[in-house]
Order: C-alpha cells, then sequence, then structure tokens
C-alpha cells in the first residue's frame, strides 16, 4: 500500500464527488456530514446509497458526522436518489444525504445534500454548508446528545403510490396495452423499484444488469455507446422498448424498438410533449439541452426558460416561473407533482403511458418530433482552477471574434461558461461541475456539422492549454 496525497475532491450544485482512495476518503466525508449535520441543527436527516462497493464505508463516514452533531437518522438502505428524496419529504425530515455518484464510473462515489422539502440545496444553503466545512464551526454534540439511527423498511412502496397515483397516470390503460419492456438498470440502485414499477403497470419485463452487487457490467452513464447489451436485448425479445438507468436512477434513457439506443435529449423530448399535452405550462432546461424543446414549447404555445448545469438552477427556476416540468439532457426530468428532483423511475411510467395513449412506437414517436444531432466531447484537465483558466482564455477569444469582429454569431450566452447561437446551431464550453474535464458541447442539423464544430473547439482549448502554467 502506498501513501500519496489526496487530490481535491469536485464540489458542485448537488453535493461532492471523488475517486474514493484518490479524490475522496472518509475524512472529507464525515467533515462535510458534521457540516451538514451543523447546517440542519442537528435535526433528522434521510440517508440512503447506492450499489457501489465504496458506498458502506462512505455510509459509516456519513454516520459519524451526523451522529457527531446531534443528528436523528433514518436509513433507507440501498435506493434511487430520488426514492431518498421523496421519503425525506414525506417524513418532513430537516434534509437528506444520498450517497452516490449517480452517472460517474464505478470508482467513484460522493455524497448529495438535500433539504427539508426534499430539493437540493438552494445558492445560499450551499454557501452556508460551505462556509462551515471550510471554517470547520462544528456544533458538536455532547456524549449524552449523540446522534441515533433507525431503519426506515420498504421506502419503494411511497415512492411507487405517489408515481401510480399521478395525474397524467392511467395504469389501466397501460395494463391493457401489454407491452413487453426491456429493463437495464446497470446493477445500479434503479433494480431495488423500476422492475416493480413496470410489472405493477402490466408490462412483461425483461430484466439485465438487475443485480445489486456493485459492479456495474456497462458504464454507469448510460450513453447510446454503453448500451449493446441492451440494444441486442430488444431485438431479441422484439420489446417494444428499452430503458437503461444511470447508477442511482435519477436518469433514465430509451432505446426503441428497433434496437436504436437515444441520447438522454429524447428523454425530456419525449416526456415534456407529453406532459404539456395533459397540463399547459412553462417549461425549465439547461443552456446545454437541445433545441429539441424550444420546438416542443412553440408547439404548445408555453415558454421556455434556460439555466446553468445542474440540477439545482432547474429546480430554482422552476419555482421562480411556476415550470410544469424541466429537466437535463442527460435524461434526468423533474415532476413537480412528485418532487423537485430527477426522477428516472417517473420517467418510465411517463413513456409508457405515452406509448399506451399514443398506440404509437417509439420509432414512430421520433419520426415524429424535429431532430437535431449533438455531438459532446470533453478535454482532460489537471484541476478545476486550470478548467476555470482554460474557459477564462476561451471566453477571451469569442468575445473578440465573436463580439468586436461582429461575425456571424446570433448571440453570445454567458450563462454557463460560453454558448455561441447561430439560426440552425450551437456550440457551448464550460467545465464540468462532476468530473476534472471542460466539455465541449455542439448541435447542428447533421451528424457531420456537429461533429466539425465540437472538434474545432477541442483544438481551440488544447492549444490555449498551452499558454497555462500546470
Amino acid at each position: 500500500m502506498s501513501i500519496t496525497k489526496l487530490k481535491d475532491p469536485i464540489i458542485s450544485v448537488s453535493g461532492v464527488r471523488g475517486q474514493v482512495g484518490i479524490s475522496l476518503d472518509a475524512r472529507t466525508i464525515t467533515r462535510f456530514a458534521m457540516a451538514f449535520g451543523t447546517l440542519v441543527r442537528g435535526k433528522t436527516v434521510v440517508i440512503g446509497r447506492d450499489s457501489r462497493s465504496s458506498s458502506p464505508m462512505i455510509r459509516h463516514a456519513v454516520l459519524a458526522g451526523l451522529f457527531a452533531t446531534g443528528c436523528h437518522v433514518i436509513d433507507v438502505g440501498i435506493c434511487p436518489t430520488p426514492t431518498v428524496l421523496i421519503i425525506a419529504k414525506h417524513l418532513n425530515a430537516a434534509g437528506s444525504i444520498t450517497i452516490t455518484a449517480s452517472h460517474n464510473p464505478v470508482e467513484w462515489n460522493g455524497i448529495e445534500f438535500a433539504s427539508q422539502a426534499g430539493e437540493l440545496l438552494t445558492q445560499t444553503e450551499r454557501n452556508e454548508l460551505m462556509s462551515i466545512y471550510e471554517t470547520e464551526t462544528f456544533a458538536i454534540a455532547t456524549w449524552d446528545k449523540l446522534g441515533t439511527i433507525e431503519e426506515y423498511k420498504n421506502p419503494t412502496v411511497h415512492h411507487l403510490t405517489q408515481i401510480l397515483n399521478s395525474q397524467w397516470l392511467d395504469a389501466d390503460l397501460v395494463r391493457d396495452a401489454k407491452l413487453k419492456v426491456a429493463l437495464d438498470c446497470g446493477n445500479g440502485a434503479g433494480c431495488v423499484i423500476s422492475p416493480s414499477l413496470l410489472r405493477k403497470l402490466g408490462c412483461e419485463v425483461v430484466e439485465i444488469n438487475c443485480v445489486l452487487d456493485g459492479n456495474f457490467n456497462r458504464p454507469a452513464e448510460p450513453t447510446p455507446d454503453a448500451l449493446s447489451q441492451l440494444c441486442e436485448t430488444v431485438l431479441k425479445t422484439d420489446a417494444d422498448i428499452g430503458f437503461a438507468h444511470d447508477g442511482d436512477a435519477d436518469r433514465v434513457v430509451v432505446v426503441t424498438d428497433s434496437g436504436i439506443p437515444l441520447s438522454g435529449e429524447w428523454t425530456l423530448a419525449f416526456v415534456t410533449d407529453f406532459i404539456l399535452n395533459k397540463i399547459k405550462g412553462n417549461i425549465v432546461a439547461t443552456v446545454i439541452t437541445s433545441r429539441m424543446i424550444d420546438d416542443i414549447a412553440a408547439k404548445h404555445g408555453v415558454s421556455l426558460h434556460r439555466t446553468k448545469v445542474g440540477v439545482g438552477w432547474v429546480v430554482e427556476k422552476m419555482h421562480e416561473v411556476n415550470a410544469v416540468i424541466g429537466g437535463e439532457g442527460t435524461g434526468g426530468v423533474i415532476y413537480p407533482s412528485l418532487n423537485y428532483t430527477t426522477d428516472g423511475i417517473a420517467s418510465i411510467a411517463a413513456i409508457v403511458q405515452s406509448l399506451a395513449e399514443s398506440k404509437c412506437t417509439v420509432t414512430e414517436l421520433v419520426d415524429s418530433m424535429p431532430k437535431y444531432e449533438m455531438c459532446r466531447k470533453k478535454v482532460e484537465i489537471p484541476s478545476q482552477e486550470v478548467a476555470s483558466k482554460l474557459v477564462e482564455l476561451a471566453l477571451k477569444e469569442y468575445e473578440e471574434e465573436y463580439t468586436s469582429t461582429r461575425k456571424s454569431a446570433q448571440h453570445l450566452d454567458l450563462t454557463d461558461g460560453i454558448k455561441c447561437i447561430w439560426d440552425d446551431h450551437w456550440i457551448n464550453i464550460r467545465k464540468s461541475g462532476t468530473e476534472p474535464v471542460v466539455r465541449v458541447f455542439s448541435e447542428a442539423p447533421t451528424v457531420t456539422q456537429a461533429e466539425e464544430l465540437c472538434n474545432r473547439e477541442v483544438d481551440r482549448l488544447q492549444t490555449l492549454m498551452k499558454q497555462i502554467n500546470l
């Protein structure tokens, strides 16, 4: 065993993440848990975890910090992130901590914080949490006032009940459709709930990677490239649709009846179009979400509001504009009627309801929607500090290129990183909040155009990297 200095974890709008033993350890987790216990004044906190092999270690570190600050802990065990937050809201807890790294690779882990309302922390709450953490002004309990713990049995029951009672769901109609569904939970937390939901809706379920053994078998992020097994299963079993979760099931993506994997952009598009047929109202999406959402908003005559990347930002804007639906192009959709957090399980219900109502195949739903091609690339960087410098250098070039010389960019949007928008395409450069990378996104009418845009910006960033003293 070698002794090395730990790198800094990544702190984002949702919480803290890092590679276990490299940029994340028990000490860091315990300090953050103590800070959170101080923030909630030693009251009740719900905790849950995903199926990663490192999650039990993180759980003990979380418990130590919460016990030290006098919190009563309600442990829901292995659960999807949306289930943890829904239970916290149901029990009127002071907050919750979910142990997960969501879509990050299996060697990563982290903790996500939520407030009393079962929502991610507000900016004010995040600032206060970080201040407590950095100054170590913890409210330490005395020996006779240390925290306690209880287990909450069958937490998914309440979550399932909430979904099945949703006003937009007609369970009998779905049952009558007798859909066959292939489901890939990636051996993550979705295993404990999504198969049950589909069976309650009368679907025939073909399960793959639905074992809680801590081995994901495929990348935790369900990108199209990671879903070859699901695509083959859909075709081999003649399934009507395939679904795939990330590690904590706050996201879901779709494989068509033709065995074609779709990006998470389609999840938000399908659900938004479906919900707006039921309830008219505003939409909220991030700056890097596909312009399919613009077209859907125009179709239904509603307003679309865009935010920084991150569920917390989307939720804050949804409250502000009283939105009826919101989310990210990652496959994460927020249903205000359930809870203000992305919920991949609810999205499964919404999409099968849409299929049952429309009597369309997934392929036909895809064909009915406007299509754009998106390209996503990333530039590896040694630290978040370098990422910030790199984006600053890129911004200087863009401001000179598109503002001073008044080139063809229609709009320069600095909501999150740099987004240059033209009539039929756009590019975005931003540092990631969950990985040590700078992300480059582009969208255009064709694959070739989108890739050319992305490659051009990656080349630009790699050239600018040479100006930074690493």
